[in-house]
């Protein structure tokens, strides 16, 4: 029987000053022209916590506007508020700075993370009154230190800033005096991670509906890697995300492939679950600092907000089959192989057709693609078009190339199969799995039976290959389970059996 998606969350995290302090972009431009008028405008640029509440893509990641909503909006929407939105989607919230850093905290098992008292004080009663944090987590917050003390650490000790509204409020130490694996800025880069994980794990285990004692496994896909000199990326995000997040029955371990990774994880997951080695996996992922205002000077020289202000965070929960929620199926998986190359052409139709072709199922059998769904209100003014129309239009000329629709059909195709994007630029969070929560509502409710949702990764920003990485899987409505469809328990199929047996043998005395 085929694992099942039983629920999935999707978490996003307000953090402006980090755009400043910890984006890539920023931080390379204050080594190379600390002076540049670039970095003198950024915090003039910086949206508003409503504001980015109020965002159209926001509001569609966390749950409360479906895709079809959102293509609806007229572009671009980074000027339209929408009336009525909420911080909590059914999937999951958008959880502002200063509630972050509580959270931060609460995940800092060594004692790196200084916040100061007054800051504390301020905002843990918010923070711990957050539905989704439990007494647990919340208790783990000290009352803070002093302004000075952090001042000191900042300054002299090389820890790393956490700023709120411009202002000095924490930081993030250094876990060791020469090991740069262990440095300020790398802790900083992992606990942000981690702790947007938990976040997400908690809302998944709230939206599947499960106890926290029930998850077994997890699986970590952030792009992050956490170890000291010895052992620089060993990892498990996933153990230490769920610690937090109170999965005591829960092992883990972490998956890296890039924008890929989440993918490859949630293929793992249903694999592991499948295979009877687990009966509930979660495969989860924080989001990425280095990704914060990747795009900012584009949006500058076009007038517009800094759009790439908020960290990512999901989770999908893999379940044993039960006969109801939609299936992962594990027979017609695409891949991008070794020897694929790297040619648009031969990368789709590894990931697409390679696996359709062993379900003898065609392009135009899938109701629905989800590729990279990356917000094109963010990369279209970057340069970089709208990256799931250029998806849909590869995937769509392949149908046409196959016989499977005439070049005439291809906006039709896109219109049919396709969905806006609306996921932040957060490397791998937009890869395939922001619609999986979607999917699974609209799979159940009769909307579309099936989905394929396509993985795809840069392994060369890694200079250990030139290679491009990807991988697909199909999610499917329920096949539902054979004896339970019949109605008959395993009891009833016993007694029939015996029935039929006396049956058979009184046959057999009246014919001799």
């Amino acid at each position: 029987m085929n694992s099942v998606i039983k629920g999935a969350s999707y978490v996003l995290v307000h953090t402006p000053d980090m755009v400043l302090y910890n984006g890539t972009t920023q931080t390379t431009e204050r080594i190379v022209n600390p002076e540049s008028d670039y970095l003198k405008e950024v915090p003039k640029h910086l949206r508003s916590f409503e504001e980015a509440v109020g965002y159209w893509p926001n509001q569609t990641y966390i749950g409360n506007v479906h895709p079809d909503e959102l293509a609806s909006v007229d572009m671009p929407w980074y000027d339209k508020k929408m009336d009525g939105a909420d911080r909590y989607g059914k999937f999951g919230e958008i959880m502002p700075q200063e509630e972050f850093f509580l959270l931060v905290q609460a995940c800092d098992m060594f004692e790196v993370v200084k916040l100061e008292a007054g800051f504390t004080a301020a905002h843990k009663a918010a923070f711990a009154g957050n539905p989704i944090i439990s007494e647990d987590v919340s208790s783990r917050i000290p009352d803070g230190v002093s302004s000075s003390e952090i001042e000191q650490y900042v300054n002299e000790e090389h820890a790393e800033g956490l700023y709120h509204d411009g202002k000095l409020v924490g930081c993030v130490k250094t876990a060791h005096d020469i090991d740069v694996n262990l440095n300020a800025h790398v802790m900083h880069e992992n606990l942000m991670s981690k702790a947007s994980s938990v976040l997400a794990l908690l809302y998944a285990v709230r939206n599947a509906g499960i106890a926290k004692e029930d998850v077994e496994y997890v699986i970590d896909c952030a792009e992050e890697a956490c170890g000291d000199m010895n052992q620089r990326g060993g990892g498990n995000f996933a153990k230490a995300a769920a610690e937090v997040a109170g999965l005591m029955n829960a092992t883990g371990s972490d998956c890296r492939g890039f924008c890929a990774a989440p993918a490859h994880a949630v293929i793992e997951a249903a694999a592991l679950v499948k295979s009877g080695a687990y009966k509930t996996v979660i495969v989860t992922s924080g989001g990425c600092t280095a990704k914060l205002g990747m795009n900012g000077k584009d949006h500058l020289k076009k007038e517009i907000p800094i759009l790439e202000d908020c960290l990512g965070g999901f989770a999908v929960v893999v379940s044993e089959g039960d006969g109801v929620n939609p299936e992962i199926n594990l027979e017609m998986l695409g891949r991008h192989n070794v020897g694929t190359g790297s040619a648009p052409q031969a990368v789709m139709t590894g990931l697409v057709t390679s696996g359709l072709e062993r379900g003898g199922l065609k392009i135009t059998d899938i109701d629905k693609y989800s590729p990279e769904m990356q917000n094109p209100d963010i990369t279209k003014p970057a340069g970089a078009g709208d990256v799931p129309l250029a998806n849909y239009k590869m995937i769509g000329a392949l149908a046409a190339k196959r016989g499977e629709i005439t070049p005439k059909e291809l906006s039709d195709f896109i219109a049919k199969h396709g969905l806006i994007g609306w996921a932040p630029t957060q490397g791998h969070i937009p890869s395939g799995v922001p619609y999986i929560g979607f999917a699974r509502e609209d799979i159940m409710a009769g909307k579309i039976k099936n989905v394929m949702v396509i993985g795809k990764g840069s392994l060369f920003l890694g200079r250990m290959t030139n290679l491009f990485d990807g991988v697909s899987f199909i999610i499917q409505a329920n096949s539902g389970d054979e004896s339970a469809e019949a109605g008959v328990s395993e009891e009833e199929v016993k007694g029939l059996i015996a029935k039929a047996m006396k049956e058979f043998a009184a046959t057999l005395m009246s014919e001799s």
